[in-house]
């Protein structure tokens, strides 16, 4: 299976909207409740552009199979050396080294723009997701109880940590 990681491009806006909404009604990868219009995708996509914040794709066989992305940690100006990142991989290709692929790439892309730190927040139910960061070098750095409400329960987020330089 051959994988190709590029920066996303508009066209890419539908399909990343497919599975980011995938994971907003099935999972709780993402805290939102409601699934996105094409519309906001679109102005989150321009946002990312216009701040020279990657969005990248993996495509396989012409067509985005994941995606990701980070932007800033926090507003402050302290924390001006901080992302924050997200990947996103489409149901069927989890598993398959799509999501090492992007997030490998996330962080080099992190260290060309000279960010410190990339910081994932991921709920503490998630174990694949921690085990997956924690071969990438992140620490589990704290976990806030209860602190996310879906799906008619209290969800703990655990912030991982990556020092990228």
């Amino acid at each position: 299976m051959e994988i190709k990681i590029r920066p996303a491009v508009f066209a890419d806006i539908d399909t990343i909207l497919e599975i980011v909404n995938h994971e907003i009604l099935h999972s709780t990868s993402n805290y939102d409740y409601e699934p996105r219009d094409f519309e906001t995708q679109k102005l989150w996509f321009e946002d990312k552009l216009a701040t020279n914040l990657p969005v990248i794709v993996a495509e396989f066989e012409n067509g985005a199979i994941g995606f990701a992305s980070y932007g800033p940690f926090r507003q402050k100006i302290g924390y001006q050396y901080t992302v924050e990142h997200s990947v996103y991989v489409a149901q069927e290709f989890i598993g398959k080294g799509v999501g090492k692929l992007l997030l490998a790439e996330l962080i080099r892309l992190a260290k060309e723009q000279e960010f410190h730190v990339m910081i994932g927040a991921i709920d503490a139910e998630n174990s694949g997701s921690i085990a997956f960061h924690e071969k990438f070098g992140f620490k589990a750095v704290g976990t806030i109880r209860e602190v996310g409400y879906k799906f008619d329960h209290w969800l703990d987020l655990v912030f991982m940590q990556l020092i990228l330089k």
